[in-house]
């Protein structure tokens, strides 16, 4: 007989504490999310505001968010699969699409709480951080106005690796030139330098008017074109050119900061013509599996002939 050591006692089972579902199942980030929601208690019951990013398969989705204690409410969101409104139906999911994603929370948020005229955001995208600071704060915008200070959110990634380049930051930059103060530095962005400890804001700048989509363009064209034509179907199809591509970025930009807010919900008629067939009474499907039995016997009866 083989004797095994119990290695837990029955201390430790009387002990065990279940964790949280979203826990479980992978999907939130309990640390990380008291750090981003709990709020000093004498400020008052002001929440902390978050800018919350997610990817999906198709589309980048902006939110803006706070914590209440039956659960989040969103003030504003915004997600890619608007961005045709504003001109651009191709490449829904890279950094120039994030940006742009970013931007469009930043301008509808700021344009609902009424401050989209005292914070139009940075026009002149280089690529650095902008920055002011008010007495012992730092605000991450261009200038600070008397009356109102600016509209502050942390940034919310949920599970996701923040590595340098990232998508998320691409979204994070369209919200702070958006006019949000929402704090950062370089260190993650596009055209750092970990070891030089150096940045590239040129760099970065390509890759917001999707500089790196354009090179890989040209690219594939010249050197395997079967592949070019089927990886980008849908910019031929659209008539997007890796020569257009900076040109259609700035315009998205200005539209979005032209109108950001959102459009308006079509009503949803459903078809009544529609009927959903009656159920079957138990003697109706007693008969058809009857039928279907009968059909067989003849069969087998025909093949015993045979």
């Amino acid at each position: 007989m083989v004797f095994v050591r119990i290695t837990k006692s029955k201390a430790y089972y009387k002990r065990y504490q279940v964790k949280y579902r979203r826990r479980r199942e992978g999907k939130t980030d309990y640390r990380q999310r008291k750090r981003l929601c709990c709020q000093a208690k004498n400020k008052y019951q002001s929440p902390k505001y978050r800018l919350v990013v997610r990817f999906t398969n198709r589309q980048v989705i902006c939110q803006i968010a706070y914590s209440l204690i039956d659960g989040d409410r969103i003030l504003t969101s915004a997600s890619s699969n608007e961005l045709p409104r504003y001109g651009l139906s191709v490449g829904l999911k890279n950094y120039a699409a994030s940006y742009c994603t970013g931007l469009l929370v930043a301008r509808r948020l700021l344009q609902k709480v009424g401050l989209d005229d005292v914070y139009e955001g940075n026009d002149e995208i280089d690529g650095n951080v902008v920055s002011t600071t008010d007495g012992k704060t730092t605000y991450y915008v261009d200038e600070v106005d008397e009356d109102k200070r600016p509209f502050r959110a942390l940034l919310d990634v949920g599970c996701k690796t923040t590595s340098t380049g990232c998508r998320i930051f691409g979204a994070l930059k369209g919200a702070a030139d958006g006019g949000l103060d929402v704090p950062h530095s370089e260190k993650r962005f596009p055209g750092y330098d970990r070891d030089s400890k150096e940045y590239d804001a040129d760099m970065h700048r390509e890759r917001i008017f999707g500089g790196h989509v354009g090179e890989y363009m040209e690219y594939l064209e010249e050197e395997d074109n079967t592949k070019y034509q089927a990886q980008f179907a849908s910019y031929l199809e659209a008539d997007v050119e890796a020569d257009g591509l900076e040109e259609l970025y700035e315009g998205v930009h200005e539209k979005i900061r032209e109108d950001p807010s959102p459009s308006e919900k079509k009503g949803f008629s459903p078809d009544k013509s529609f009927k959903r067939k009656a159920k079957k009474t138990l003697e109706q499907r007693k008969a058809d599996v009857q039928a279907k039995k009968d059909i067989k016997n003849a069969e087998l009866e025909e093949e015993d002939d045979e």
